[in-house]
């Protein structure tokens, strides 16, 4: 079927592109290169089935698009996703939350086509619940330098459950728990490309707080696995997609400074204001209504990622 994807030049998105064209669906991507990257997407010009169109999803949708031929879904993946990258840019994330959700949302409706919102794991806060359940409303400051990447997703989840209740769209929500893999940005500032740009140069691993703190990590390609099946079921309250396997970041430091054969040392810095404590995600329910766990373990994943940030140095040199 005929699938629109917005954010399509981000890390995930574009690789959800990838998995539909494999799976033979033509696919429309949108993108205004805000925090995404061309780069993620320069494989796939002059793809069949492929069409890429630059455009902010805040502002009108093209008519073009509109008068598309019949549209069977709607991935709504835009937005900023880096602590860096929605602090820098907090009224845009605000917005592509609201009015970009909606203009979605509007087209999935103009088409009868099923929506998948992914939302994410920060819609719980800093958690006083762990591991993190679907049922479990969160700890948002509302008011903190996070909250606009918080509450944009919170409003998102609820302006897709209003659009299926009193317009009947299918609709899907994934909160997407910590997933990393090739086509990460270096710099956009989360701690596994964090890591790898750190101990590749041999600078210090920065880590923030005493590294106590917990995260869990899922590779990109289990992340895009959940993400179709999700698409394609029934299930209209938002399902956890993440690795429940849970390390300390100092842990992670020394697992990256041991994979990489770096000899960067570990310091230590403040850390962030409302930066959550603990992050783990139960994905009982994706296992029972999916049919879903995440398959590649962390060794396996970061030693593709490595492996590619490794290539890209080689070729920049």
């Amino acid at each position: 079927m005929r699938i629109i994807v917005s954010g399509a030049a981000g890390f995930i998105p574009s690789h959800m592109c990838d998995r539909l064209l494999a799976e033979g669906h033509t696919v429309a991507g949108l993108d205004n290169f805000l925090t995404g990257s061309p780069k993620n997407l320069a494989h796939l010009q002059g793809r069949p089935g492929f069409q890429f169109i630059r455009h902010d999803i805040t502002q009108p949708l093209p008519e073009a698009l509109l008068d598309s031929a019949q549209v069977g879904a709607v991935l709504h993946m835009a937005s900023p996703a880096s602590p860096k990258d929605y602090m820098e840019h907090p009224i845009e994330t605000l917005d592509v939350g609201s009015a970009g959700t909606r203009r979605m949302l509007e087209l999935a409706r103009a088409h009868g086509a099923s929506f998948l919102l992914t939302s994410t794991s920060e819609c719980y806060g800093d958690p006083a619940v762990h591991p993190q359940v679907e049922t479990y409303w969160g700890n948002v400051n509302p008011v903190g330098p996070r909250s606009c990447y918080d509450e944009s997703k919170r409003f998102a989840e609820a302006l897709t459950m209003a659009y299926h209740r009193t317009h009947g769209v299918r609709t899907n929500i994934a909160r997407i728990f910590n997933t990393y893999g090739p086509r990460m940005q270096l710099n956009d500032g989360r701690v596994v490309p964090a890591f790898i740009d750190q101990a590749l140069r041999g600078a210090p691993l920065t880590v923030f707080g005493d590294g106590s703190q917990t995260r869990s990590f899922c590779y990109v390609s289990d992340m895009v696995e959940g993400l179709y099946r999700l698409m394609f079921s029934g299930e209209r309250y938002p399902v956890n997609l993440g690795n429940p396997t849970e390390m300390t970041i100092l842990e992670f430091a020394e697992q990256i400074r041991a994979l990489t054969g770096s000899r960067s040392e570990i310091v230590r810095q403040p850390l962030p204001e409302d930066d959550p404590k603990q992050r783990q995600p139960d994905i009982s329910k994706a296992i029972r209504v999916l049919g879903w766990e995440p398959r590649v373990t962390l060794d396996q994943g970061l030693r593709h990622t490595v492996g590619y940030f490794q290539e890209l140095e080689r070729v920049s040199i």
